[in-house]
């Protein structure tokens, strides 16, 4: 049934066959996070980091309407640089595919093809959430969606901190998402190391979390696990001086009227233009640091399978 649309690069598939251990990534922030060149040379670095820890390294995209887990050095350099490159969740992926068009994979879309792969670990920078004003608004992001639903478990720095975080996590607990802690009791929220709201459950050790992951899944409880992996410490911004960079970035978004998945690219940009690009350095050292628990996590998976 997958064979026509679903792609695996041969090194994925036979780690996945070996029962190897393998970590989904995302593309969008190649094609819609960063400028080139330095979102591609991001992207071959994140997977060199995951290699050095002993996974496999499984870039996701949609490249004339394949779906493909894997991507080629030439096919994100082609993702970094082509101008029409879709920016894809589930609702999305139909008429992606469909029409053989190219689309970056978000972190919903990114978790459903990873999961048609059989990958169970995926490594990102934030997910997205309950945005502010979404009592009224109404906007809510994909990925909570998926998280409660399909099995792939999420390592992230966080909510973004441009989004309501506490209604976040409100939303997660009603899906039944656990939200856990690496060494931490405090969610982070992506540039940030803090944000006041606490996790369901600190955990320690790379072991501890395979444990964690493989009991929910063996138990048959559906969706996904957030692991929330705060950004290193050298790299973290004060808390309060950042939310106040959100703040005006929020009000200018609300005055040009911008909206639904257009927000979260256009008040990333307007960060990195008020801090000065910091904003973007940091970015770029929470995806790395993730990247690498990430494939810890899953070298400890796959010696419990």
């Amino acid at each position: 049934m997958l064979k026509p649309y679903l792609y695996m690069s041969k090194e994925v598939e036979e780690a996945l066959k070996a029962g190897q251990p393998v970590v989904a990534l995302e593309s969008t922030i190649i094609s819609h996070g960063m400028p080139y060149p330095k979102n591609v040379e991001t992207a071959l670095k994140v997977e060199e980091i995951i290699r050095n820890h002993g996974a496999v390294p499984a870039t996701i995209g949609i490249i004339g309407g394949r779906l493909i887990a894997g991507l080629s050095p030439e096919e994100i350099d082609h993702m970094g640089k082509a101008p029409d490159i879709a920016k894809v969740s589930r609702r999305d992926i139909p008429y992606i595919v469909a029409n053989k068009k190219d689309g970056a994979t978000t972190v919903a879309s990114t978790m459903i093809i990873a999961d048609l792969a059989g990958i169970k670990i995926f490594a990102t920078g934030g997910i997205g959430g309950v945005h502010r004003g979404a009592e009224t608004s109404m906007d809510i992001s994909a990925d909570l969606e998926e998280l409660s639903s399909t099995g792939v478990a999420v390592i992230c720095a966080g909510a973004k901190s441009i989004l309501d975080i506490g209604l976040t996590l409100e939303y997660l607990e009603t899906k039944g998402v656990p939200v856990l802690g690496n060494g931490t009791d405090e969610l982070p929220a992506f540039y940030s190391r803090k944000s006041g709201y606490k996790v369901d459950y600190r955990i320690d050790t790379p072991e501890e979390f395979a444990k964690v992951l493989k009991t929910k899944w063996d138990l048959g409880l559906k969706g996904g696990a957030l692991i929330a992996n705060p950004i290193p410490e050298a790299y973290s911004m004060d808390a309060d001086f950042i939310s106040g960079v959100i703040e005006k970035a929020v009000e200018e978004a609300n005055a040009q009227g911008i909206k639904g998945k257009e927000t979260t690219p256009f008040l990333l940009a307007k960060v990195k233009e008020i801090t000065g690009g910091d904003s973007l350095e940091a970015n770029i050292q929470l995806v790395y640091s993730n990247a690498e628990l990430a494939a810890k996590i899953a070298v400890e998976l796959s010696k419990l399978a």
